[in-house]
């Protein structure tokens, strides 16, 4: 059964090589294959830690406003904001300073009127707002389920202030696991819901991914990833909600070989925002991504989450 361990990978109070029993002869090929393995890990885990630390990063987000075609103002954004004709109308007024790659929206200070959009669904673009010695504001803007949303990150947020990096599994050669990716006739639009209520995303699946992890046959759903060629798997298991967070986690696949071949290495199974903020949208997995099994393996609960129960 795998432990948990601190982010840098080692298992509480696990001691180092020279303290542990060595490899004899015929086993030091595995010996040494494993501790690259688990070094590997370490350094992508700790980069993966690095940018969810990011100044302005999902942890930084205090506020989630849903814009509507009424104006309001917002709460850590200047400006009053509405949407009209599928794009976002924001009234700055004289004083209020806010910048997009570099240029002033308002540029004599004295007032004006931006559009902005239309935004695509699932994307979004950055404003910037300057705060007096105390680090800038950056001011999401972005389309999440077909409605508008602003979201202010901020340096100071207490939740990235406090944060301590993330529980996780130490890492194990058991669940860096062989599969095939089998496409799908055409690619099928599959609609899951949201860690909020009242929205669903809808994506692209071209296939599911099929492998076998103690001693059973199971299958996922795949989206397509970030980068050109790779997927995307969300799921739950039988530690979702026990060690693991209850509503998802998400694994990138590299893109399969020609013959169809993935490896899914459950190790780099991470949290989603929503794990550590309610001001997060992150879809849920669909229901055939429920996999029957207990997967000791990748992030845990949040501490966040943990503290606040």
């Amino acid at each position: 059964m795998s432990t948990p361990t601190d982010i840098d990978g080692r298992s509480p109070g696990a001691g180092t090589p020279e303290s542990r029993n060595l490899p004899g002869p015929g086993t030091d090929r595995e010996y040494q294959a494993d501790r690259e393995f688990q070094a590997a890990w370490a350094d992508w885990h700790a980069a993966h830690e690095r940018h969810r630390a990011d100044p302005h990063g999902f942890l930084a987000v205090t506020h989630l406003h849903w814009l509507d075609t009424a104006p309001a103002r917002l709460d850590g954004a200047p400006g009053t904001w509405s949407v009209e004709d599928d794009a976002v109308r924001l009234v700055l007024g004289a004083g209020e300073r806010v910048l997009r790659d570099g240029h002033e929206l308002n540029p004599d200070g004295t007032g004006a009127t931006v559009v902005l959009g239309p935004i695509p669904e699932r994307e979004g673009l950055n404003l910037r707002v300057e705060d007096d010695g105390a680090g800038h504001t950056v001011i999401e803007l972005a389309k999440r389920g077909g409605r508008y949303v602003v979201r202010p990150r901020h340096p100071l947020n207490p939740l990235l202030a406090r944060y301590r990096g993330t529980p996780a599994y130490a890492p194990s050669t058991e669940y860096a696991v062989s599969g095939i990716f089998v496409p799908f006739a055409a690619p099928r639009p599959t609609t899951v819901g949201a860690a909020v209520e009242g929205i669903q995303h809808v994506y692209e699946a071209p296939g599911e991914i099929r492998f076998r992890l103690r001693g059973e046959e199971l299958s996922l759903t795949a989206f397509n990833g970030h980068a050109p060629g790779t997927l995307s798997v969300l799921f739950t298991d039988a530690t979702s909600g026990k060690t693991t967070y209850a509503a998802n986690r998400s694994l990138t696949v590299q893109a399969p070989g020609a013959d169809g071949s993935v490896r899914l290495d459950f190790n780099r199974a991470v949290n989603l925002p929503c794990a550590y903020t309610d001001l997060a949208t992150c879809p849920l997995p669909p229901a055939e991504n429920r996999l029957p099994v207990a997967i000791e393996a990748g992030e845990q609960i949040p501490y966040e989450r943990q503290d606040a129960s």
